[in-house]
């Protein structure tokens, strides 16, 4: 689910690069790429897998 949110941030950022959009400060494209990298790093560390230490009964 973070490699999917990740790429969606990835896809904002580009949008808001190559249409050359006007935003505040806080929400240019390279601070939301910085965010999706902050996420994809979660993603790949295994944050928010569900595969914890649950145990499994047969």
């Amino acid at each position: 689910m973070l490699g999917i949110a990740a790429a969606v941030l990835f896809f904002i950022a580009f949008l808001i690069n190559a249409a050359d959009i006007s935003t505040n400060d806080t929400f240019t494209s390279t601070n939301v790429m910085l965010i999706g990298l902050t996420v994809l790093a979660l993603h790949v560390a295994g944050v928010g897998t569900g595969w914890g230490s649950r145990s499994r009964r047969r």
